[in-house]
C-alpha cells in the first residue's frame, strides 16, 4: 500500500519546529498554493506547541509511503 502525507514544518517562537500533517493531499499542489496555505495558518495563529506558538515557515514536502504487510491477522 503507498500512502502520501503533505508535511507542513514551522518554526515555533521558542526556536523549535512544528509539524502538521494532511493525508491525502491533493497531487496537482502547487508550491505558491501551500505557501499561502501556510501562512494563513502561521497568521491565524491556532496552533501551539511546548516551544510557543508559530513564528515561521521552515518547509513543505510530500512523503510517500510504501507499506507490505508481511502477515495479518483477521
Amino acid at each position: 500500500m503507498i500512502s502520501k502525507t503533505l508535511e507542513l514544518i514551522f518554526t515555533t517562537a521558542g526556536g523549535g519546529r512544528l509539524r502538521l500533517s494532511v493525508p491525502d493531499p491533493r497531487l496537482d499542489l502547487t508550491a505558491e498554493q501551500v505557501s499561502a496555505a501556510m501562512s494563513t495558518i502561521a497568521a491565524k495563529n491556532i496552533f501551539t506547541s511546548g516551544t510557543g506558538g508559530i513564528a515561521g515557515i521552515l518547509s513543505a514536502r510530500i512523503v510517500t509511503r510504501e507499506t507490505t504487510d508481511l502477515i495479518s491477522v483477521s
